[in-house]
């Protein structure tokens, strides 16, 4: 007499094997990181006084979006030929000031024309909160 019988289908998931692999995952992520080693970025402080050789080069950039230099109304070619010739006289940076409702373009197409004449420091000026 043999009896056979018929499997049931199993409607319920054992979770227990997952579980224990997500523990050892856990251990092994507990006991690793510690050991690794985070980038270590050293950022500058705020109010640190900047070494400096001279006052910048400031070229001003009014709504209109013309470009000036120590009072002078240039057009790019002589803006650039003005910077080049002061950065010859005496390497320092140029720094961009921008009236504040100038658009955006205006001011990033100055800088990236000084970019393009191998100016390499170009920067903003800009005014703190209070």
């Amino acid at each position: 007499m043999n009896r056979t019988r018929k499997r049931r289908m199993m409607n319920q998931i054992n979770v227990v094997p997952y579980i224990d692999v997500t523990l050892v995952l856990l251990v092994i992520f507990m006991v690793t990181a510690p050991m690794t080693n985070p980038g270590v970025v050293d950022l500058p402080k705020v109010g640190q006084a900047l070494k400096q050789t001279g006052a910048p080069i400031v070229v001003t950039i009014k709504v209109d979006g013309t470009a000036e230099m120590e009072g002078k109304r240039l057009e790019r070619d002589e803006l650039l030929a003005e910077v080049k010739r002061q950065i010859e006289k005496s390497p320092r940076a140029v720094v961009v000031a921008a009236d504040e409702k100038t658009q955006y373009g205006k001011v990033v197409a100055v800088m990236d024309l000084l970019k393009q004449a191998k100016v390499d420091k170009v920067g903003l000026l800009f005014q703190p909160a209070k």
